[in-house]
């Protein structure tokens, strides 16, 4: 690839997203047979070292999450249809701590997202849409943890009012929960002096 294509694949580093969180536009290379793109390269330093990839399809109107990881990062694309991604900082100390926001991705402007452990995400799928994603650590339930998407304290700004929900994530406790669920995780807290 050409010098000017690895420059396209820089992420964004802004300060209206949590730290650790990227957001990296994609080149796309269309023909008259389709699009070829990149969607990972070591060279980025995605902060990801992948160990796992997974392919979810989702139907429209579905919600995933809200999730947070204590072990393992994501690194994740929406290749085909459109998601609202929610986020919330829930790493102690972190200098976003708290934030919660949501990143709209497309399957048609190609863009990859680092989600570091620790930050809450959930994925509401507009369109039946399929996204891939990698992980730095093998899947496991137990390295999971939810909250229910429409807790009010949870505070992502969801434009959405009805959902399609895993049974998980119906019964999902409210975020005061998924916070004591955390605590073992979080970093020491030290007295003030």
């Amino acid at each position: 690839m050409a010098g000017s294509d690895i420059a396209e694949n820089q992420p964004s580093f802004s300060p209206l997203l949590p730290v650790g969180v990227e957001v990296r536009s994609l080149s796309m290379h269309p023909d008259d047979r389709g699009v070829f793109t990149e969607i990972f390269r070591k060279e980025w330093n995605t902060r990801v070292v992948p160990i796992q990839w997974n392919m979810v399809r989702s139907e429209k109107g579905v919600l995933r999450g809200v999730h947070v990881h204590i072990r393992h990062d994501d690194y994740l694309v929406v290749a085909s249809g459109r998601a609202t991604v929610g986020l919330r900082d829930l790493r102690r100390g972190s200098l976003t701590e708290a934030m919660a926001l949501r990143i709209d991705l497309d399957g048609s402007r190609l863009q990859a997202v680092t989600i570091p452990r620790g930050v809450a995400h959930g994925f509401y799928f507009h369109e039946p849409s399929i996204h891939i994603y990698a992980v730095s650590r093998y899947w496991d339930v137990e390295d999971e943890l939810c909250c229910h998407w429409a807790d009010p304290h949870l505070k992502i700004p969801w434009e959405i009012k009805e959902v399609r929900l895993s049974e998980r994530d119906q019964q999902a406790p409210p975020l005061r929960e998924l916070l004591k669920q955390l605590e073992p995780w979080q970093p020491i807290k030290t007295p003030n002096r």
